[in-house]
């Protein structure tokens, strides 16, 4: 594709102005670790929130939620179950401030807080810096699969080429290119120039959406998008099977479907909210949305950061994802019939911008598209050099060295992890391959450990160890000793194996002290199976009382996982012309997010009443 030179002009002057933002806020970076991973605990919450939302509006996401909702309609909704991207929900509801109040840098940091330093505490610390730094490569390797593809259907130029003998496809070196110039910036102006520069991107993605959005309604009618899809592809219900039959408009959908594995769709479901329950309460891996909850001033903001995030997502990306799979549905299906079974539907994106957005308005819309890759990938390459540098290099190697060697120390860890997540985009299948190994086998390998040690006193860090470490090996292992099992429906067998490993460890080995459990009970106050904790922290300070908030937190999470669906609903109604079920979905929003002011917004708090708190800095100078 040609694009004009006036498209061109958008897209390179926006890179430039990243990279120079980056350097612009490095000198208020590299004044310590806590400046450079944290922002010194400075940025504003809705900053960080609408930072974050950026950070989730990636390319390879973006492709991956058009091509569901071109195949599934509003089923596919629910698919992002799969994460579950309610998990936000709970963070706002809840995590967040528990997380919040340990007043660290980093989650493995955080198990400090939890264990103690005794030899568990150690291990666990280890494993959970090996964890975070082979989830922040998963994520940049299904990063470089997304930019890739999405780079080489528009940008004109072959960059195919040789490298001591071994070819390197034109998808590649477009990865690569994009990859080099974020991490640039990335490097050498940490949070705050993810921060600033993330809020940046945000503003022309979401113009970018709008357009999108604007023009599939002024292209597209009603009439020709019910023409152009099955049965029920409109409806948000489903039975017990999928129920959707493309054989009379584009058969390989149906072939599509079937790969999928998502034909039984309630035992999907049942499986989505099994695992998403799990997984919520565990909290968050340890990456950038992490990060981002560390970064926040106090842990009410904390908490309103996270309900910022998906209130100023879903909108807009969901009016692009929307105008571009029913500008697809209905003005490519000829080209897709001509390809049989041999469609790429993670190029209905590509496809659809190339064909229907005029000059101009494509270089802009490009631009965003890169800035929403550019802000996910700065997010992981800002977190993962935290657990790097903080947690392996201070604390085990070099302790006592100055702010500037970390700093050094920080910028190469940055490359380093970018190199070898490169290095596994070259052998990844394809964006759903990978997204699917992160959200099932690998997420389901954290959960065990990450739920016990919020809900259960007697979990030490030598169950958190052994825990993470078998859900580790049984998810690197799994895909390998039954390639042909989804690794969706691996995640009961790996959490089992997990859980037990877990609870196996911890039984075998003495419980941690009774002054670490007492100071984390304190100042944390999760809710769960804490009594003995409690009444001896009771003996000492009378006026403690327990977190009696489940019920309340459950309640204000289903609200919430309602509240939140409704957000997408919104822009996709309006894009498709259902202007009554509109209606009906905007009312809906507005009765719950009313709910939620008075039974989540009023009630938050930083601390529990009864706990004096003293603000400490966290690694000064």
């Amino acid at each position: 594709m040609n694009l004009s030179v006036l498209d061109l002009s958008i897209i390179v002057g926006y890179i430039i102005l990243t990279i120079f933002i980056g350097y612009f806020l490095s000198t208020k970076a590299s004044k310590n670790l806590s400046n450079y991973f944290l922002g010194g605990n400075k940025i504003p919450w809705y900053m960080l929130g609408i930072s974050n939302a950026s950070g989730m509006f990636d390319i390879t996401g973006t492709m991956w939620t058009v091509t569901i909702l071109f195949v599934y309609g509003l089923k596919s909704l629910w698919i992002p179950w799969l994460w579950p991207v309610w998990n936000q929900i709970f963070l706002m509801m809840f995590m967040a401030i528990w997380l919040r109040r340990s007043n660290v840098m980093t989650g493995a940091e955080w198990l400090k807080t939890r264990f103690g330093d005794g030899r568990g505490s150690q291990l666990s610390h280890l494993i959970v810096v090996l964890f975070a730094i082979i989830s922040v490569i998963g994520f940049i390797t299904y990063g470089f699969v997304g930019v890739g593809k999405f780079a080489q259907t528009f940008f004109p130029w072959d960059l195919h080429t040789s490298v001591f003998g071994l070819g390197i496809k034109s998808e590649n070196m477009y990865a690569i290119i994009i990859m080099g110039l974020t991490t640039l910036y990335v490097v050498k102006g940490g949070m705050y120039s993810v921060v600033f520069t993330e809020v940046l991107q945000f503003v022309i993605m979401t113009i970018a959406c709008i357009m999108v959005g604007v023009i599939a309604v002024s292209l597209v009618t009603p009439e020709q998008i019910a023409a152009a899809v099955p049965a029920g592809w409109a409806d948000i219900s489903f039975g017990w099977t999928l129920d959707l039959d493309w054989s009379n408009l584009i058969p390989a959908v149906n072939h599509k479907i079937d790969i999928d594995g998502y034909n039984l769709f309630s035992v999907l479901m049942m499986m989505m909210i099994f695992k998403g329950v799990l997984v919520s309460i565990a909290g968050p891996v340890p990456s950038y949305d992490m990060q981002r909850i560390l970064s926040t001033e106090t842990p009410k903001d904390a908490a309103k950061m996270s309900g910022i995030v998906s209130l100023v997502l879903f909108v807009p990306r969901y009016l692009m994802i929307a105008g571009l799979a029913v500008l697809a549905l209905v003005y490519l299906a000829p080209e897709f019939n001509k390809m049989g079974n041999n469609i790429d539907f993670e190029m209905v994106l590509p496809y659809a911008l190339n064909n229907f957005i005029p000059d101009g308005a494509k270089g802009l819309l490009l631009a965003g598209l890169i800035a929403a890759f550019m802000s996910t990938f700065a997010a992981n390459v800002n977190a993962g050099p935290a657990y790097i540098v903080n947690d392996i290099y201070k604390k085990f190697i070099n302790p006592n060295a100055s702010q500037k060697k970390y700093i050094r120390m920080s910028y190469l860890s940055s490359f380093a992890v970018v190199i070898v997540g490169i290095f596994f985009g070259f052998f990844a299948e394809s964006i759903d391959t990978v997204m699917k190994w992160l959200v099932g086998a690998l997420f389901g390998g954290y959960t065990a450990s990450n739920l016990l040690k919020w809900v259960w006193w007697r979990f030490n860090g030598y169950g958190y160890f052994y825990g993470m470490l078998a859900g580790l090996i049984a998810s690197l292992v799994a895909p390998l000793v039954f390639p042909e099992v989804s690794p969706i429906y691996a995640f009961p067998f790996i959490f089992l194996f997990s859980f037990a490993a877990s609870v196996i460890g911890s039984l075998l080995t003495k419980p941690e002290s009774d002054e670490v459990l007492i100071k984390f009970y304190e100042s944390v106050r999760p809710w769960g199976f804490w009594k003995p904790v409690y009444l001896k922290l009771k003996a000492q300070k009378p006026e403690a009382k327990p977190n009696n908030d489940f019920l309340k937190d459950m309640f204000n999470c289903t609200i919430g996982a309602g509240w939140q669906m409704m957000l997408p609903l919104i822009p996709i109604y309006f894009v498709i012309g259902r202007y009554t079920s509109l209606s009906w979905v905007a009312a809906l929003f507005i009765i719950t997010s009313i709910i939620l002011y008075f039974t989540w917004y009023k009630k938050l708090e930083d601390y529990p009443a009864d706990y004096k708190y003293c603000k400490k800095e966290i690694n000064e100078d």
